[in-house]
């Protein structure tokens, strides 16, 4: 039986010399999703995943804030060594677009913080890598994200799925020099630091 490890398109690639947790962020100012994955550039295998709820009665800025607490919590729980989040694109409402951006900000900041190494994908790069086709739905999304991780049941939640799609993205697209030079599963000076 042959089990795919990626869909990506890049031509050469290699294992990097050792694993390396991939944080994943899905922003959104409702529910921001995140996703851990274990990866040494082929093969990936799950760790963790979640969903950052806000209250969208709370004013604005308090819901970034909690958006901010969620993800320094699970960068000092999990430790990545790198991470990844969509790029900002075109919406139809300014207003939704404007405040996408500032959690996008804020979920910069949490891992400019952690000093992790960062990509950006368009969702167009997200679904290629993950799917092999960029115009692809959140069903199929989610059953690729099934076997690529080798679960048994998909990822429910929509947001946690997505997050998981950013990291297999970051771990197949990234340039091997950069990843091969990230600090190894165990040997970060944040893990679990408080």
């Amino acid at each position: 039986m042959c089990i795919p490890t990626s869909i990506s398109t890049k031509r050469s690639w290699r294992r990097w010399p050792n694993k390396v947790l991939v944080l994943g962020v899905d922003c959104g100012t409702r529910r921001t999703g995140y996703g851990v994955i274990e990866s040494d550039g082929g093969g990936h295998k799950l760790v963790a995943s979640g969903v950052i709820s806000t209250n969208v009665k709370d004013p604005f800025e308090a819901r970034l804030h909690e958006i901010a607490r969620g993800l320094r919590e699970v960068i000092r729980r999990h430790a990545p060594g790198a991470a990844a989040v969509e790029q900002v694109f075109y919406a139809a409402n300014v207003r939704t677009a404007l405040k996408l951006a500032h959690v996008r900000g804020v979920a910069l900041l949490a891992i400019a913080e952690a000093g992790l190494e960062l990509g950006e994908y368009s969702p167009l790069e997200i679904k290629t890598s993950v799917v092999g086709y960029g115009q692809a739905g959140k069903r199929q999304v989610q059953v690729m994200v099934q076997s690529l991780l080798r679960l048994d049941a998909m990822i429910e939640s929509e947001d946690a799925c997505d997050a998981l799609a950013v990291a297999i993205c970051h771990a197949t697209r990234s340039p091997w020099g950069r990843m091969a030079s990230c600090a190894p599963i165990g040997n970060r000076r944040w893990a679990n630091s408080k």
